[in-house]
Formats: C-alpha cells, sequence, structure tokens
C-alpha cells in the first residue's frame, strides 16, 4: 500500500498563509499529502497537478470527498504558471513538490521503472517523454556514458555505456531484465550491497523524463506566486536534486552566487524567502521500518516574507 513520506512534517511544515487560501501539490500522485492537507486545513482549496494520467485518476478517486475544494490537472510541474493561468489562480497560501517516484510507477511491473520485473524498458512518469529503452538503443557510447555519470553518479559509466552499446548490436534492448543483466556483467556487487544497475536505473529515468531540466526555474516560479508568509516544502529524493533545491532556496534567501573575484555583486541577489530547515528533514527511523522508500526522503522548507528586499 502507497504510504506518503513525510506526511506528518509536510502537514505541519505547509500551513497555509491564509485560512481560506489555495494549496499547490505540484506532484499530487496517489494524493496522500493532499488529503492530509485538506483535511487539517478544512477551508482551503487545493490544487494538485501530474503529469501522470494514471496518478490522476487515483488520486481524483481518493479525494473525491472533499468536492469543488479540489481541482487536479494534468501537467508537469515546471509549467507551474502556465497551469494557474488556466485554473485563474493569481497567487496562492503554499506548495508542495514531492520529486520522488510514486509507488503507483514503481510497483507497477508493465512502467518499467524497477530491475526486480521483467518488463518492457519504459520509465515514461508521463506520455509525453522519451522511453528508456529509446535512449539505451539510440544514443551512442558517449552520451550514455554522460547520462550515468551525470544523473547517475555511476562510477564505472564509461564501461557501462561500452556494454551496452555492444550489446544492442546483437539485439535492441527492450526490458529491464536485459539491461540489468548487461549491467551486471560489468559491474558485480558484494552481498548487501544495492544492486549494481541501481544507478543505470535511476540515470536512466532521471535522463528520459528530463527530471532535472527546468526544476531550478520552477522553484522561482512557486516562489513568484506566494502570498507573503507562504511556504514552499520540496521532498527530493537524491543528491542531484537536493543539490539544486538547496542552492535554488539559498540563492532566493539572499546569498550571492557571483564568483568571490568579482568587485561588486552581479547576480542581483534579494531577499525573498527565509529557509526555515537548516538541514534538511529526514524520516524518523520508525517511519523508515514501516516504510523504506522514506530512507532518503529530504524535506527542505522555506518561507516567504513579507517585504523582499530591493
Amino acid at each position: 500500500m502507497h504510504q506518503s513520506v513525510l506526511l506528518s512534517e509536510i502537514v505541519e511544515s505547509l500551513r497555509p498563509a491564509r485560512d481560506d487560501g489555495t494549496l499547490v501539490d505540484a506532484t499530487v500522485g496517489l494524493g496522500g499529502h493532499a488529503e492530509a492537507l485538506l483535511t487539517r486545513y478544512p477551508s482551503v482549496r487545493l490544487l494538485g497537478i501530474d503529469r501522470d494520467p494514471q496518478a490522476l485518476a487515483a488520486s481524483a478517486e481518493r479525494l473525491e470527498r472533499f468536492g469543488d475544494r479540489v481541482t487536479l490537472a494534468e501537467g508537469r510541474h515546471e509549467t507551474l504558471i502556465d497551469i494557474l493561468k488556466k485554473q485563474k489562480i493569481e497567487s496562492v497560501s503554499g506548495l508542495l513538490a514531492d520529486l520522488g517516484v510514486s509507488s503507483l510507477q514503481l510497483d507497477d511491473a508493465s512502467r518499467g521503472f524497477s530491475f526486480r520485473y521483467d518488463a518492457p524498458l519504459d520509465m515514461r512518469m508521463g506520455p509525453e517523454s522519451k522511453t528508456a529503452a529509446d535512449l539505451v538503443n539510440s544514443l551512442d557510447e558517449r552520451q550514455l556514458a554522460t547520462i550515468l555519470r551525470e544523473y547517475g553518479e555511476e562510477p564505472m559509466a564509461r564501461r557501462i555505456a561500452r556494454a551496452i552499446v555492444e550489446a544492442r548490436t546483437e539485439a535492441p534492448i527492450e526490458t529491464t531484465v536485459r539491461l540489468a543483466e548487461i549491467v551486471r556483467s560489468v559491474k558485480r556487487s558484494k552481498p548487501g550491497q544495492i544492486d549494481p544497475s541501481t544507478l543505470t536505473f535511476q540515470a536512466l529515468r532521471i535522463a528520459a523524463n528530463e527530471e532535472l531540466i527546468g526544476l531550478d526555474k520552477f522553484i522561482d516560479d512557486a516562489v513568484g506566486v506566494l502570498e507573503p508568509t507562504a511556504r514552499i516544502a520540496i521532498i527530493s529524493f537524491h543528491s542531484l536534486e537536493d543539490r539544486i533545491v538547496k542552492r535554488a532556496m539559498r540563492r532566493l534567501e539572499g546569498e550571492c552566487t557571483c564568483p568571490p573575484n568579482l568587485p561588486v555583486c552581479g547576480c542581483g541577489a534579494k531577499e525573498v524567502v527565509e529557509i526555515l530547515t537548516g538541514r534538511p528533514v529526514t524520516a524518523s527511523e520508525e517511519e523508515v521500518q514501516r516504510n523504506p522508500r522514506s530512507r532518503s526522503a529530504k524535506l527542505r522548507v522555506a518561507e516567504k516574507l513579507l517585504a523582499v528586499s530591493s
């Protein structure tokens, strides 16, 4: 059964700036966080966004009892501003983005996200994305190695990329099991270590869905539409996402990003938010035991200032 990560922490962190305001769940998934927020704050409305039609259908059923307090929209969170315009929403009282892959996607073998199942090598979060099979069968060795190194932080990226290119000369790589076997032929693990193909699957999923593209701008856009004292809460699940979120929030807190040798600041840093989480909030030992997928979750929260510095 799907368990929403850091649920109580989100409910307490994302108190709305106005009791009758609008909260945005920019990655609504199966609706767990949305349900808890609507229950905790009975006068707010909620806009739920997701790129996955299956997730939206599931969340619509889950949130049906809240009636017209809920609006759901299909789309990527990176297109937040366009979605808000279509819904005629000018400002929001709080915003959540849970950047992880949902249980719906991981546990559905046909989606091809996991090497635990023999399935088509798909990995698409939404119908607009390329499949992982498209990538492994069309990119050259250098391009594949770059994806594995940058998105998977895979130390054996070049060797794995070479093995993929060699293997596809025999037949296209079309299943999760075949890709995992190719990776394991190059990279072995000791008992107790993660599966050798874990980082490769992560990298291909990120690349196929363009998960990191536009994340920095999304945070800027989200903060831009927040009402004064409204909060933004973002959950990330790997270091690449968390690094982008951390830097974006620090920049919006007024941290200068110019090279240290510049005599005058040229980045135009302005203090727009106050970061409320000096260190990211992580799951308790109890939650990790109950839901192992929460182990890597990191929550960062910032609050928009009453007055923006000039």
